[in-house]
């Protein structure tokens, strides 16, 4: 999760962007800080998808297969 300071860097530099353009350190932090925004979606997204379990109206686990070894792969990295 991204501090709220560097959410609002973020805007601040997107906005001055389009207002006025930015400098070279200026466009440099804003990649960087948008791939790290980038970064933390990605990952509470997959956290979210790892969380889901799919279950048919008779009670029947039908959970894809590459859903459940992504989280295997998951499991293992962790412990």
């Amino acid at each position: 999760m991204l501090t709220p300071d560097k959410l609002q860097r973020i805007n601040f530099l997107a906005k001055k962007s389009k207002l006025e353009g930015l400098s070279t350190e200026e466009a440099q932090e804003q990649k960087q800080l948008r791939e790290e925004y980038l970064k933390n979606v990605r990952s509470s997204f997959q956290n979210r998808l790892h969380s889901l379990k799919i279950i048919d109206p008779e009670g029947n686990d039908v959970t894809p297969q590459k859903l459940k070894e992504s989280k295997k792969s998951q499991n293992n990295i962790k412990h």
